[in-house]
């Protein structure tokens, strides 16, 4: 606690969005546009009143921005994703 004091956060948690059908599960990873690991998924479902997947989960602080583009990797395929701001609500 101290130290997380001293030198800041080092990462986020985040709400996200797919542009695909499959929900996100607790443990996979989070990717850069280019592949590369940078967090986790905390959970994941698939959201009734949006009608589209969506999760949590950790991220470095600089990509926590909402509208930033993030990948979740299922297996060995990559999923588009998009940060949103929460809490996962659509207003009508």
């Amino acid at each position: 606690f101290i130290a997380q004091r001293r030198d800041g956060i080092t990462r986020k948690l985040v709400g996200f969005v797919l542009d695909d059908k499959r929900v996100p599960r607790q443990g996979y990873p989070i990717a850069n546009t280019e592949e590369e690991e940078i967090g986790f998924v905390t959970s994941g479902t698939m959201s009734p009143s949006l009608d589209m997947p969506i999760g949590m989960g950790y991220v470095p602080v600089d990509v926590a921005k909402p509208g930033n583009d993030i990948l979740i990797q299922v297996r060995k395929k990559f999923l588009r994703a998009k940060i949103v701001a929460l809490p996962f609500y659509k207003n009508k």
